[in-house]
C-alpha cells in the first residue's frame, strides 16, 4: 500500500527525534523542535490522506477506428402523460408536468432545453395508448384522464386538444427541440384476457391527427407506435405478428400523408417496450425490410423506486454491468433480422414507478445515468431518452421550480464534450469500481474520457496512452514492478504522455463532479469544487474546466466522476469528426 512508505518515514522521525535533540547545542533545540514539528505534521496529514487506498493504472484508448456511432441528439428526455394524482409508495411526485398541463411559459424550461440543443424530446409513457386526439370525426368526448377502477393503469382514457398541440409545437419550435411522438397503438383493439389485447389497430384517429400536424407544418422527427406492449407487456400486450402487420399499415399511411408535402417523412419507431428476444425478432421478420426505422426499448435495471437499497444498487459495478447483455442482444437482433433499423433507448429512469425519492433526483444517480450513457453507446445505441425531462422523482428538472437536478448537469457535460464516435478504452486497473469510456471530442480535435469511480475508499492515479504506445509503457511498467514496486515509483510512472502528439499540447481539460459535503443524496452537484446552480439571472451556468498539464497523472477521487478532454490525442478515427 502507498501509505506504508509514509508510515516508515514517520516512524524514522519519531524514533530519531530524541537522539537528534540530545546531540545538538541546547540553544538550538527550540528551533529544531519547531522544524521537526512542522515536518511531522505534514507527514501525518499525508498519512491521513493516504489511509484511503491508492491504485495506479494505465488507460489505453484505441483511436484508430471507432467501435460505434451515436446520433447528434443522443441525449434525449421524455415528457409523460401522468396527471398530478399519479402516486407511488404514498407520494405523488408528478405535479403539473404532464404533456397536458406543463407550464410552457416557465423560462427555466426553455433555457434548459436550449442548452442541450438539439435536445430530442420523446412525448410518451404508460398512458399514451389511451390518448385520443380531438380532431376529425372523434366519436368520444374529449376529457382529461381520471382515476378509474379497472382502467389501464387505473385511469380512464384521456384526450389531447389541438389547441394544446398547437402550443406544444410552438414551444418546441422556439426551444429547438427535436420531437418524437408516441401514438396510441391500442385504438380499435379489445381485451382478450388479463393483459392480452387482440384485433386490428384502427388508424382513423391517428391518421386525422397526423394529417392535422402536417397541415400546420409542424416538424415531427419520428412517430413511435405504442408503449410497453411488447412481449408480456406491462398492463397490456399485443402479439408480435399483429404488431408487425399494424406497423406496415402505419408506414403506408405515413407515405401517403407526407407524399405531397414539403416536410420530410418522419421515421417510424417501435415498439417502445422491454426487450424480449423472440418477440423483437418476430416483429422485424413480420414487418419486413424498411418498415421499422428504429427499434426502441426501455431500461429500468435498478428495480422499484421504493427499494431502500437503491443507492447501493447504483454503486454496485456488477449490477451496472449486468444490463450490458441487453444492449448486446438487441444489437444482435437488429444485425440478424433488421439491419435497416437502429437501436434507441426510448425510455430509461433507472428505478421504475416514478423513480426513487431522495435518490433519483440526487447526485448519486449520476453514477448510474452516465454509466448507462457510456455503456449503451458502445453498442451503437443512437439515442438515449431519459425518463423524464420533468416529472416524477427522476426528472432532470425539479418538478416545482424547474431548476436543474444533478443529472441535468451530467447530461449537459456529456452533450458538450462527448462526440458521436465511440472509441475502445481499456484499463489494467484491477478494481471493478473504475468505469472507463472514451469518445472523440465533440466539435474539435482530440478525445474525451469519462471516468467513474464507484468506490468510497479508492483513489485512482492514472495515465493514458493510445494503443500504439501502450505496449512500450506496459513493458516499462512490468520491468519497473519487478525491480521496485514502491509508491514513489508509481508516481514516476504516472508522468507519461498520451499519444504521439505530446509536443503539440500543453494542457488538458478536467471536469470533476462530486457531491456537496460528500453527501451522496445531495441535490447539489459540485464541478471542480464549485456548486452548479442557475446564475442570478436565471441562466444555465457555464461549465468551466480546470487545466492540467498533459504530462501529469489523472487523479480520480472516491465517489467522483471525471470528464477528461485531451485536445490533440492521436486518434485518426476522430479527424473526420472534429467539426461535427
Amino acid at each position: 500500500m502507498a501509505h506504508s512508505n509514509v508510515t516508515k518515514v514517520l516512524f524514522f522521525f519519531q524514533h530519531n527525534l530524541t537522539t537528534t535533540l540530545l546531540l545538538v547545542d541546547p540553544n538550538r533545540i527550540k528551533k529544531l523542535m519547531g522544524f521537526f514539528l512542522i515536518l511531522f505534521l505534514f507527514l501525518a496529514s499525508l498519512r491521513s490522506t493516504l489511509t484511503q487506498e491508492v491504485e495506479n493504472g494505465l488507460i489505453i484508448v484505441d483511436g484508430v477506428q471507432a467501435i460505434a456511432e451515436n446520433d447528434d441528439n443522443f441525449v434525449c428526455a421524455t415528457i409523460d402523460w401522468w396527471p398530478h394524482d399519479k402516486c407511488d409508495y404514498g407520494y405523488c411526485p408528478w405535479g403539473s408536468s404532464s404533456v397536458l398541463n406543463l407550464d410552457l411559459s416557465n423560462p427555466n424550461l426553455a433555457k434548459a432545453i436550449q442548452a442541450l440543443k438539439p435536445l430530442r424530446i420523446r412525448i410518451g409513457g404508460s398512458l399514451q395508448d389511451q390518448v385520443l386526439y380531438d380532431v376529425g370525426n372523434l366519436k368520444s368526448p374529449c376529457q382529461p384522464f381520471q382515476k378509474m377502477n379497472g382502467g389501464l393503469f387505473g385511469y380512464s382514457k384521456g384526450c389531447l386538444h389541438m389547441k394544446r398541440w398547437d402550443k406544444l409545437n410552438h414551444f418546441f419550435n422556439h426551444s429547438g427541440a427535436v420531437v418524437t411522438f408516441g401514438l396510441n397503438a391500442l385504438s380499435g383493439r379489445h381485451k382478450i384476457s388479463h393483459t392480452i389485447w387482440g384485433g386490428n389497430w384502427d388508424p382513423t384517429n391517428a391518421y386525422d391527427f397526423i394529417n392535422y400536424t402536417i397541415s400546420k407544418g409542424y416538424k415531427i422527427d419520428s412517430w413511435e407506435f405504442g408503449n410497453e406492449l411488447s412481449g408480456k407487456g406491462i398492463a397490456a400486450s399485443v402479439g408480435a405478428a399483429q404488431y408487425g402487420r399494424d406497423l406496415i399499415k402505419l408506414k403506408q399511411n405515413l407515405k401517403t400523408l407526407y407524399k405531397n408535402t414539403k416536410l420530410k417523412q418522419p421515421s417510424l419507431i417501435a415498439p417502445g417496450g422491454f426487450y424480449q428476444k423472440e418477440w423483437f425478432d418476430q416483429l422485424l421478420q413480420v414487418s419486413g425490410s424498411g418498415v421499422v426505422d428504429v427499434m426502441t426499448h426501455h431500461v429500468y435495471n435498478l428495480g422499484p423506486g421504493s427499494d431502500p437499497h437503491l443507492e447501493n444498487k447504483i454503486l454496485d459495478p456488477a449490477r451496472l454491468s449486468k444490463v450490458e447483455s441487453l444492449f448486446s442482444n438487441l444489437s444482435e437482433t437488429i444485425q440478424k433480422h433488421g439491419p435497416w433499423s437502429v437501436a434507441w433507448v426510448g425510455e430509461a429512469g433507472g428505478a421504475f414507478n416514478s423513480g426513487g425519492r431522495y435518490v433519483s433526483n440526487a447526485f448519486v444517480d449520476s453514477f448510474w445515468y452516465l454509466d448507462q450513457l457510456g455503456l449503451s453507446s458502445k453498442y451503437n445505441t443512437k439515442v438515449y431518452c431519459r425518463q423524464t425531462l420533468i416529472g416524477g422523482n427522476y426528472g432532470l428538472l425539479n418538478t416545482t421550480t424547474f431548476t436543474p437536478n444533478p443529472d441535468y448537469y451530467s447530461a449537459l457535460l456529456w452533450h458538450q464534450l462527448m462526440g458521436k464516435s465511440v472509441l475502445a478504452a481499456s484499463s489494467d486497473v484491477f478494481s471493478p469500481f473504475l468505469r472507463t469510456y472514451a469518445h472523440c471530442s465533440k466539435g474539435r480535435d482530440g478525445v474525451t474520457l469519462l471516468l467513474i469511480n464507484l468506490s468510497n475508499q479508492t483513489n485512482f492515479i492514472l495515465n493514458v496512452h493510445d494503443r500504439a504506445n501502450a505496449s512500450d509503457e506496459g513493458n516499462d511498467a512490468k520491468s519497473s514492478n519487478q525491480t521496485d514496486n514502491s509508491f514513489f515509483n508509481h508516481l514516476k510512472r504516472a508522468f507519461a504522455w498520451v499519444g504521439t502528439k505530446g509536443s503539440d499540447v500543453t494542457f488538458r481539460e478536467e471536469y470533476h463532479l462530486t457531491s456537496k459535503n460528500d453527501y451522496l443524496r445531495s441535490k447539489t452537484m459540485l464541478l471542480n469544487g464549485n456548486p452548479l446552480k442557475l446564475t442570478d439571472d436565471g441562466e444555465i451556468p457555464t461549465l468551466d474546466p480546470v487545466l492540467k498539464s498533459v504530462h501529469s497523472p489523472i487523479y480520480v477521487a472516491p465517489l467522483s466522476i471525471v470528464f477528461i478532454v485531451y485536445p490533440n490525442f492521436d486518434a485518426p478515427a476522430c479527424f473526420r469528426n472534429s467539426k461535427l
